[in-house]
């Protein structure tokens, strides 16, 4: 870790839309992640993606930079798996987790051009080998496809945890009717379907089963064919388990800290929902193909009325649920210019994030195959410093100077209960001498505490509030506590030591 003065989000955000930022450098973005807090007066702390992926306990990570409808920049760092020494690279396989679902809604839409599928009508009626049963939701409002691909079809079934390889694995029709060996619930109404946004794999998963029942196809295959060659996909593929052949050039996810998934991975029946296993620079030319299919340029894998469809605002999520816009497949967000689309993805031990701004050309992809989401936020501030995407911008807290010697008052043992377990977090001075480290022994894992007024500290990586409590008013009585959090998350580990 290195200190350095950088450039803060918001000026390269004013850059790019500008139209006037310099040469981009993507092969600075590994040497520049960025805490979520930026110490107004200070200088700025540039972090290394090799240090933060020891400090977060993730093996691998994969990236891939798209500038100017090319993939400018992509590379592996680490391990394909803890303890041993197969690096990641740029051809590393992932498992995609839900980013499966726009690459597939993307194919499915070209079966529907191909064809000529209504996107508006019951969904039952192109449904052979299984049918979902009606009920008192689906009296005057049907399931379709287009309420299938902007989760407004009411149906149940969030997500899947997948199965453990070797281990028996449910047909679609089984696991959408929750009959064993499935592990997860049937896939049915439980709101009028159009009344609202709620997240559904098992939508995802009927239409799975749409697009193999119409074409007679398997769902791989299908796949390959309409979207993975066309779009440049040629790593890719949605078979599972994936083949003993191609497990050597594939990443294993850890689901536990610095423990592979037994086997490296599990297995995806809802092969739309989750089973992609991709590379971020093969994710990277979907998103590039897709945005020139939006823009009526050569290269695409859409019609443009079909790619603007698709990358349109057609369900507004709302709270408790979220705050933004769904389109077929995928998030929308912006107008004009600054329209992009993006997934996030999450699977048994992986998980990665996509991000595209067609208007702008630039995009970016992320998979690691550890599951902690402070590394993955670090990552994107240095692609947003270095493009002008990808992150929003850094919170500004302005550090007051503590003596050694005070912040010596801090130091200590704190327990509390979190989710019913019992956590220890050890308190010390940092290195520097004006900051605190906290270090949390379940994740393995020290937080930068800064200074922000009296027994006030700000942890640098997320801008989460830290107090310490006295055990009397005056300023100087001794240190009882540390809290965090506020009203119902509010959180007090008590000093032992």
């Amino acid at each position: 870790m290195t200190n350095v003065t950088g450039r803060c989000v918001g000026l390269a955000l004013a850059l790019s839309l500008a139209g006037g930022a310099a040469a981009q450098n993507p092969g600075a973005i590994e040497h520049h992640l960025r805490f979520g807090v930026r110490l107004v007066g200070q200088p700025d702390t540039a972090l290394d993606i090799l240090d933060r992926m020891r400090a977060y306990h993730v093996p691998g990570v994969s990236v891939a930079i798209i500038d100017n409808y090319r993939v400018v920049f992509a590379k592996g760092y680490g391990v394909a798996e803890f303890g041993r020494s197969k690096p990641v690279d740029s051809t590393t396989l992932f498992l995609a987790g839900s980013i499966s679902k726009p690459v597939f809604a993307s194919g499915f839409l070209r079966v529907v051009e191909d064809r000529r599928l209504p996107l508006d009508s019951d969904v039952n009626g192109l449904l052979k080998s299984w049918h979902l049963p009606e009920s008192r939701f689906t009296t005057t409002e049907k399931v379709t496809l287009r309420r299938l691909l902007t989760h407004s079809a009411g149906l149940t079934v969030w997500g899947f945890p997948g199965y453990a390889l070797g281990t028996a694995v449910p047909t679609v029709p089984q696991l959408l009717d929750g009959a064993p060996p499935a592990n997860t619930p049937a896939v049915r109404n439980d709101t009028t379907p159009g009344a609202r946004w709620l997240y559904s794999g098992g939508g995802m998963t009927i239409a799975q089963l749409v697009a193999t029942d119409v074409t007679g196809e398997s769902f791989p295959s299908l796949m390959d064919r309409v979207m993975l060659r066309p779009a440049g996909m040629t790593r890719s593929t949605y078979e599972n388990p994936l083949p003993v052949a191609r497990r050597g050039g594939a990443a294993s996810g850890h689901e536990q800290l610095d423990t592979p998934v037994p086997g490296g991975f599990h297995v995806y029946p809802e092969m739309a929902a989750a089973g992609l296993w991709t590379t971020a620079s093969d994710l990277a030319r979907w998103a590039i193909a897709l945005s020139r299919s939006y823009r009526g340029e050569p290269g695409g894998v859409l019609s443009t009325p079909m790619a603007q469809q698709m990358v349109s605002k057609q369900m507004r999520v709302l709270p408790p649920y979220g705050n933004g816009y769904w389109g077929l497949g995928v998030s929308v967000s912006g107008d004009g210019d600054s329209l992009s689309f993006s997934h996030n993805g999450r699977d048994e031990g992986f998980v990665a994030n996509m991000m595209m701004w067609p208007a702008r050309a630039r995009g970016f992809v992320i998979m690691m195959n550890g599951v902690n989401g402070g590394l993955m936020n670090e990552i994107q501030r240095a692609i947003a410093e270095e493009y002008g995407v990808g992150a929003p911008p850094r919170m500004e807290r302005r550090m007051v100077a503590v003596s050694a010697e005070k912040l010596a008052e801090f130091r200590g043992t704190f327990v509390g209960v979190v989710n019913r377990d019992t956590t220890r977090l050890e308190v010390s001075v940092a290195p520097d001498g004006k900051t605190l480290a906290l270090y949390q022994a379940g994740p393995k894992h020290t937080v930068v505490l800064a200074p922000v007024g009296a027994d006030r500290f700000v942890g640098l990586e997320g801008g989460g509030e830290w107090s310490f409590e006295r055990s009397g008013e005056e300023p100087n009585a001794p240190v009882r506590a540390l809290a965090t959090g506020t009203g119902g998350n509010r959180r007090t580990f008590e000093k032992k030591g």
